[in-house]
């Protein structure tokens, strides 16, 4: 039987181009995650791996999706080569248990774990520059202004939050937030 695997790191990502490639590859049965590849509790991943059998083919589009760092990638994949198990890489072809197969499999795991760390890295400059600046703030933007809320909880004062929110598009959780924030509770 032919498994795929699809996974994005981040919750506001999407998987629709990894499942439409594994589709499109014949794949019997998909299991996908939305975690981070640096966090080894990926429930479906594990699922996946406890249902593939001997002669089965675990395929997934980018090595990267698979595993971050080359230790787990290595370990994996030879864990799953004891087992009977084949891996298919879609933008690299079968991974073959042989010492070629197993060289490229280590290089390639090795770049897909330094572009990773090269992607912290800038992140991270980029973080200590933003920081440098008067005006940084961490986190996410505010998606409305004080003057939006204000008015928001003014309207509070003789509407239902339902009708509040048909309004003005501010939803009741922000409204309780804002409502806790400006009597100063947490």
């Amino acid at each position: 039987m032919k498994y795929g695997y699809a996974r994005v790191s981040t919750l506001h990502q999407e998987l629709e181009s990894q499942l439409q490639a594994l589709m499109k590859e014949g794949c019997d049965k998909i299991y996908s995650d939305k975690f981070t590849g640096t966090k080894t509790d990926r429930p479906q991943f594990s699922k996946l791996l406890q249902q593939l059998q001997e002669g089965d083919t675990l395929v997934v589009t980018k090595l990267d999706r698979f595993a971050r760092t080359t230790a787990d990638g290595i370990n994996t994949i030879k864990g799953l080569f004891e087992r009977g198990i084949k891996v298919h890489v879609l933008n690299m072809g079968l991974v073959e248990d042989t010492p070629t197969g197993r060289l490229i499999l280590n290089v390639m795991l090795a770049f897909a774990e330094f572009e990773r760390d090269m992607i912290v890295e800038r992140t991270q400059e980029g973080k200590a520059i933003a920081k440098q600046r008067d005006d940084f703030r961490e986190g996410r933007p505010n998606k409305y202004t004080k003057k939006q809320i204000a008015h928001a909880l003014k309207l509070l004062e003789t509407n239902s939050y339902k009708q509040v929110d048909e309004m003005t598009g501010i939803s009741k959780s922000t409204l309780i937030r804002a409502k806790r924030k400006d009597r100063g509770i947490k």
